[in-house]
């Protein structure tokens, strides 16, 4: 990518959390309608009037600025690209949390070029702070209009980590049995994007989630890296084509937890 290109972006994606903001607290905030997408019996897959007005607004501005770029959101169509750059949304990351007052939920937009997630951004309008990639290979968490670098807490040895996991259900209790040895060390919630987030910031060194789709992970996915984190499929293969995702503070940590996990993955 052009360093032309890498300063356009990054500045269009440095301004779009005070817009979210904006939208969000004069036009949205406490107006959502609730609606279940799931087509399973007693599934729930929950979608409000505010994750679609989000995208909308999102699509809006991307299109008016880059034209020709491709948009992937979670709640409409596929626009394809015709410049080699994508955009990969999720307008609200954690609607469950959104839906019962949590504060945990999050914009999750990423720059993607040649089909390489390349910027990543993860607004928390609640929490008043966003995490974003910068254009030399640094992530940054910002808060109060204060940039602070990010970096991982470095350990090899799970028993020493913090690992946060949340699998809503997608693992029978069987399946959790024969990864008893990992699910014993899980001392901490997931919280969607931000336990990712908190890994960056060395909060945490392991983060495991079921089933993603491409929007929950690909901005999160050069945040990580950024970081000086690493983060895979449960099977190790790039995190990129989603699933089920494990993220760690160290290559060796990685490679331990993705053993545990061999059972089930």
């Amino acid at each position: 990518m052009k360093a032309r290109d890498k300063l356009n972006y990054y500045n269009f994606l440095n301004s779009l959390p005070k817009k979210l903001n904006k939208l969000y607290f004069k036009k949205l905030i406490g107006k959502f309608k609730l609606q279940n997408k799931s087509k399973k019996k007693n599934g729930f897959d929950p979608v409000t009037n505010i994750d679609k007005a989000i995208e909308i607004f999102l699509r809006k501005e991307i299109t008016k600025k880059f034209p020709k770029d491709g948009i992937v959101g979670e709640e409409f169509k596929l626009k394809k690209s015709k410049s080699g750059f994508t955009w990969i949304i999720d307008p609200i990351d954690g609607t469950r949390s959104f839906v019962i007052g949590s504060p945990t939920w999050s914009n999750l937009i990423s720059v993607n070029y040649k089909n390489e997630p390349t910027f990543g951004l993860v607004n928390f309008p609640m929490l008043r702070k966003y995490y974003i990639t910068g254009i030399n290979n640094n992530s940054y968490l910002v808060e109060n209009n204060k940039f602070k670098k990010l970096k991982v807490t470095k350990t090899n040895l799970p028993n020493d980590s913090k690992i946060a996991g949340n699998f809503f259900g997608w693992l029978t209790l069987d399946e959790q049995k024969k990864i008893s040895r990992l699910t014993k060390l899980i001392r901490f919630p997931c919280s969607d994007a931000l336990s990712y987030c908190q890994l960056c910031e060395g909060k945490l060194n392991v983060v495991l989630q079921c089933y993603n789709k491409i929007w929950d992970i690909h901005p999160l996915i050069p945040l990580i890296k950024n970081a000086g984190g690493f983060i895979s499929t449960w099977k190790g293969k790039d995190a990129k084509f989603a699933g089920s995702i494990v993220a760690s503070s160290s290559k060796i940590l990685q490679k331990k937890i993705l053993n545990m996990l061999k059972p089930v993955a």
